[in-house]
């Protein structure tokens, strides 16, 4: 029990600086004068830097031990702080925060690394009910940051660096939870299989969905410097990565069932924790700031309260883990829709209070899934599709409602006032996952604050307000189709584990 507290309270960590991050977008707009697609790329820094730490910590954890990877952790939780206090000008702040950023997401994916096969190892017989207790510990610590935000930067003031500062707390705490614990062998490893054996499953399907990620990362990263071919660079790295598990597994297929569940994990960490990042800053720009950080604080509560009830829902309403995720995608999706037509704070809490009953359950009963049905692949399976999850939401997600949020907010503007809009435009047009194609214009983030901060609007100002609210609104109701295929997903699932005899715990001797 220790152990699961140890790892809650690392995870912990993650949601106090997710939450706080979330919070000071509008600082750093207005501060270094980013868009809301360079503001969603920092912010998705902090979900590609968790993919290498849970992906690298699970292929080692099971050779190495789980108390060096917490060690790895710590010392990069450390490190991220410095690098990202480091921003202080628009010229360095776009370099400072995307790094700090990404090394804080790193260390958080090492954690998870460590606590999601520890965990399902610890609890074999109710993976489910523990690992969404374990995850209990992310919308907690949302709660945490969103009021410590609300508190130093709506009413004191603070600068954002003290508010992100207040991560490093938990840091200490889970250092000393996990210090001179002895930790478990996963059920895979302690039956000897190598790490070859554990990887085949994956094979050359799962690897194709991790590896399609990672290429659309290594593009983006390389466009500092080569941006004529870093796109061909990033598909040369992905494609190299692909070959190289062929190779490694002797070009196993893989399981078609784990690749579908790699997929549809991509679609969770788009629309749960690529929605998590811009919600504060949707709903403060529709309503206020403080508004925006309570409806933040709600939507976390529910789902920290609820994901304790995840054995109730199991034993009392007869729900499979796949009937439990289908029933929350189609809440999800409701509530999305739902969320874009709110007008009046109460609405909002309805409509992101069913939002956030949806997303609840979604990320540990994946996670679940993969310990239930694939026990043979040890911590591989599981960190390689938390690592997707992240991926996703770091380089689809958080970037994608940023785009949505430029490209509609733009597109409403020049409806309403073309010459306005060609006053308030940003210089530099915003791309989705770097295809010319989708080049569109957003507002110029410095003017738009502007705009948003004055006292007393003239019409103009009310004009670009309103038309960037009309743009979050298209932005939520664009998000609501991510749950919405997720949906039908889990249905075909539900449909085929009926058709086998019905969703059940695999044991590693079954596997073999």
């Amino acid at each position: 029990m220790r152990l699961l507290w140890a790892g809650f309270m690392a995870i912990l960590a993650a949601g106090v600086g997710f939450a706080i991050r979330g919070g000071i977008f509008d600082n750093w707009g207005k501060e270094f004068g980013f868009t809301a697609a360079q503001l969603g790329a920092i912010g998705g820094a902090g979900f590609s830097g968790f993919c290498f730490g849970i992906i690298v910590g699970g292929v080692i954890v099971d050779k190495i031990g789980y108390g060096k990877l917490v060690a790895v952790a710590l010392l990069c939780h450390i490190a991220s702080a410095f690098v990202t206090f480091g921003a202080s000008t628009p010229d360095n702040a776009y370099t400072f925060l995307f790094w700090g950023m990404f090394i804080f997401a790193y260390a958080n994916g090492t954690l998870e690394a460590v606590a999601n096969p520890l965990v399902a190892t610890l609890f074999p017989e109710n993976r489910t009910h523990y690992l969404n207790i374990l995850h209990a510990s992310w919308p907690a610590g949302m709660v945490l940051g969103s009021v410590a935000g609300w508190v130093l930067d709506d009413k004191m003031h603070i600068g954002w660096k003290t508010q992100l500062a207040l991560y490093l707390v938990p840091t200490a705490l889970y250092a000393i939870m996990f210090m001179g614990q002895k930790f478990p062998k996963s059920e895979a490893a302690a039956k000897g299989a190598s790490f070859v054996q554990m990887l085949k499953p994956v094979g050359i399907l799962g690897a194709l969905v991790a590896c399609y990620l990672l290429a659309l990362f290594f593009g983006d990263i390389t466009k500092a410097f080569s941006p004529a071919n870093a796109t061909n660079i990033g598909y040369a790295v992905g494609g190299v990565l692909l070959i190289v598990v062929a190779v490694m597994t002797k070009f196993s297929l893989g399981s078609f069932l784990l690749f579908v569940l790699f997929v549809t994990h991509a679609m969770v960490g788009a629309v749960e924790l690529g929605t998590d990042g811009w919600i504060q800053n949707i709903t403060g720009n529709l309503f206020t700031s403080e508004q925006g950080k309570y409806l933040f604080i709600w939507t976390s509560a529910i789902m920290f309260g609820l994901r304790f009830c995840a054995h109730f829902i199991e034993t009392k309403l007869k729900l499979s883990p796949i009937g439990l995720l289908l029933v929350c995608a189609i809440i999800a999706c409701v509530g999305l829709n739902l969320a874009s037509t709110m007008q009046t704070f109460t609405m909002a809490m309805v409509a992101l209070g069913i939002y956030a009953v949806g997303k609840t359950f979604f990320w540990p009963t994946m996670l679940a899934v993969i310990g239930d049905r694939f026990p043979h692949t040890g911590a591989v399976a599981m960190s390689i599709m938390g690592g997707i999850g992240m991926l996703s939401a770091g380089l689809i997600g958080g970037p994608g409602l940023g785009y949505g949020k430029d490209r509609f907010a733009g597109e409403e503007l020049n409806k309403a006032d073309a010459a306005l809009y060609q006053e308030y435009k940003a210089a530099a047009p915003s791309t989705f996952l770097n295809i010319p194609a989708t080049s569109a214009y957003g507002l110029d983030g410095k003017k738009l604050g502007e705009a948003k901060d004055a006292k007393e609007k003239t019409p103009a100002q009310q004009t670009v307000v309103a038309a960037d609210q009309r743009g979050d609104r298209a932005t939520l109701k664009f998000d609501s189709f991510i749950p919405a295929t997720m949906a039908a997903i889990y249905l075909l699932l539900l449909i085929y584990f009926k058709a086998i005899g019905g969703y059940k715990v695999v044991r590693i001797d079954e596997q073999a």
